[in-house]
């Protein structure tokens, strides 16, 4: 048996002795085995550990069918294990079986020789296989908290009860009162409701026009310049956590790991972690097979419903060490210098700042129509409406990655709700609730826009639930809302949360009678409806649809995409899908509302533009 891993590795040429130095230093820092360092802040990938051992004559086994003993797990706590890549199982022949990816780590013999008053007998395996028993069989109470720490801590803010008592009672009175009157008067009544519909389009519409105007004028008061970020002195950054949840994604794990290996920031201070499902064998073979080191550590979140990523994102907290802290998806490429961004964007704001928001952009927006229109929403929502709803002071809901959280303050606010499937736009309204504010920053994070219509309506039917979602938890109590958030947030959130599904829901509706009226004069139409109320729904259609396109012509000119502006014209088109996607969402949100709908990605043929610091 080899007495040392490290010099082992040196032997073999992999690692040197002033990488040894530094391992052995950060390993006492954070109180992890040496072998879990050397891998996980890429000194050393796992293919040439492995090379290592075969070389001193061990081979590395297949653990996930050994047998276990509850009493000897009930020993060791989970942060442990997983700190040492090491997992007592049971005890045979007088032996304790013990598995370790490091043979040689001494501490951990002695806490087994302490704990258990008996010798290990070890079993070498990979520290991915160690990771997935330790996290399986001693997560349970860590995926719990995940699940029902928000419900439990605050459960008027849960999403984990999707209508109310009191909201059904509002639904099915409503829906009673418009069949009384379109029984007892149809034509009254289906004008009212024409009139109303019409109206509030437009109004909502010309809400999100005012917001891009305002944003329009934002000059980014929370801008960070390049020389304030080559002021940041290194050696004084705080530890910065980083999740990327991710599921089934092993198409994109090396494309991942480049795009973090060019972050400008200490990687000692990078707090990376990789939260993989306990069912995502792809993705956890994608990682044992890198032959290049890396620079995160892999979370395998042990099963529990609902899969979402709200769920694995708790979870990742629990093993979470940073100050600060950001999720990122699998195909994101944030700008190079984007931490340093935020963090000294933090030394300047106030303390009721909790989290910095960046921009969101695709980098293969001219791949084919929907990739054009996905660019041209992006860039008006990010660039415009953001700035807005910051300039004004209302609720911003937040972006799905890229949003900067003071760990300290996450935590208070009970962290994600994994009962909503757009957590950040939940947790974002939560935030201001409580008298928190929200920046926005000049930084952006390029992500690959959908290019394939159904895959595009299972996200964007996603999105769209969730808004719903979010609508129906906070307005369980609409008065105690306004008086926490105000006329001014009241509105805002009304309008640019509530509103949102409900637009696309209603655009159809409208777009019916427009066809009906134009195409076709059916006399049946103008019989229903006078010339009047026909001619205010189509004013009302056409006008909001001319602000959409204007809204849309906006979006090119900060970031120069001018050759998107014509695109804007087919916005009606566009928003035709987000109808089928928000009929979607209202079914899955009555019959399955936890559910995450997989979005795949991988899927562009174009390649990722270079990353540069901006």
């Amino acid at each position: 048996m080899i007495t040392s891993v490290a010099e082992l590795l040196i032997t073999d040429g992999f690692i040197t002795r002033a990488d040894r130095e530094s391992i052995e230093k950060l390993s006492a820092t954070l109180g992890q085995a040496f072998i879990k360092v050397a891998l996980n802040f890429g000194y050393i990938s796992r293919k040439n550990y492995e090379r290592s051992l075969i070389n001193a004559g061990i081979t590395l086994n297949e653990v996930r069918e050994e047998e276990h003993d509850s009493e000897i797990l009930s020993k060791i706590e989970l942060k442990l294990a997983n700190d040492h890549v090491a997992l007592p199982l049971r005890v045979q022949d007088g032996k304790l079986i013990t598995l370790m990816a490091d043979p040689t780590d001494q501490l951990f013999i002695d806490f087994v020789r302490f704990t258990y008053d008996m010798e290990p007998e070890i079993i070498v395996a990979s520290d991915l296989e160690i990771t997935w028993m330790s996290h399986r069989l001693l997560g349970e109470k860590y995926v719990k908290s995940a699940v029902f720490e928000l419900m439990h801590r605050d459960p008027a803010n849960s999403a984990r009860v999707t209508f109310t008592s009191k909201q059904l009672i509002f639904l099915f009175g409503l829906v009673g009162i418009i069949c009384v009157g379109l029984v007892l008067n149809f034509k009254n009544t289906s004008i009212t409701i024409n009139v109303i519909l019409s109206f509030f389009f437009l109004i909502a519409i010309s809400f999100k026009l005012f917001l891009a105007l305002v944003g329009s004028r934002f000059e980014l008061h929370q801008a960070v310049t390049n020389q304030e970020v080559r002021d940041v002195v290194t050696e004084e950054l705080p530890v910065y956590t980083i999740h990327l949840p991710v599921y089934k994604e092993d198409k994109l794990i090396k494309k991942l790991i480049w795009n973090l290996q060019s972050i400008d920031y200490p990687r000692e201070q990078l707090d990376i972690k990789l939260l993989i499902e306990e069912d995502d064998d792809k993705t956890l073979n994608a990682v044992r097979n890198l032959d290049f080191p890396a620079t995160f550590e892999v979370i395998v979140v042990p099963f529990h419903m609902p899969k979402t990523k709200p769920k694995a994102c708790n979870y990742g907290l629990h093993f979470s060490r940073g100050k600060f802290l950001t999720i990122y998806d699998a195909e994101d490429i944030p700008d190079t210098d984007q931490l340093k961004k935020v963090v000294a964007l933090f030394t300047k704001l106030p303390d009721h700042f909790i989290c910095v928001q960046c921009s969101l952009n695709y980098f293969n927006r001219n791949e084919n129509f929907l990739t054009r229109m996905f660019t041209l929403e992006y860039s008006y929502w990010f660039d415009y409406m953001l700035p807005g709803l910051d300039t004004l002071d209302i609720p911003i809901p937040l972006g799905g990655t890229s949003n900067h959280f003071k760990m300290e303050n996450l935590i208070e606010l009970g962290a994600w709700d994994p009962f909503n499937v757009t957590e950040d736009a939940d947790l974002g309204v939560r935030a201001y609730a409580k008298g928190y504010k929200i920046a926005v920053v000049n930084s952006t994070t390029y992500e690959e826009a959908n290019n394939e219509p159904f895959n595009w309506i299972r996200q964007r039917s996603r999105w769209i639930k969730g808004y719903m979602q979010t609508y129906l938890v906070h307005m369980r109590d609409p008065i105690a809302l306004y008086r926490k958030i105000g006329l001014k947030g009241f509105l805002g959130f009304s309008f640019f949360i509530g509103a949102t599904p409900i637009t696309f829901l209603v655009y159809p509706l409208l777009l019916i009678i427009f066809l009906n009226y134009i195409l076709f004069d059916l006399s049946t139409i103008r019989t229903l409806f006078p010339d009047w109320v026909l001619f205010m729904s189509i004013f009302n259609l056409m006008v909001g649809n001319i602000l959409m396109i204007y809204v849309n012509m906006m979006a090119v000119f900060k970031r120069r995409f001018y050759e998107l502006i014509l695109f804007a014209v087919a916005n009606p088109v566009y928003w035709m899908l987000h109808s089928v996607a928000a009929y979607k969402g209202l079914y899955q949100l009555i019959v399955n509302p936890f559910y995450w709908e997989k979005t795949n990605h991988g899927l562009s043929k174009m390649s990722s533009p270079v990353n540069v610091v901006k």
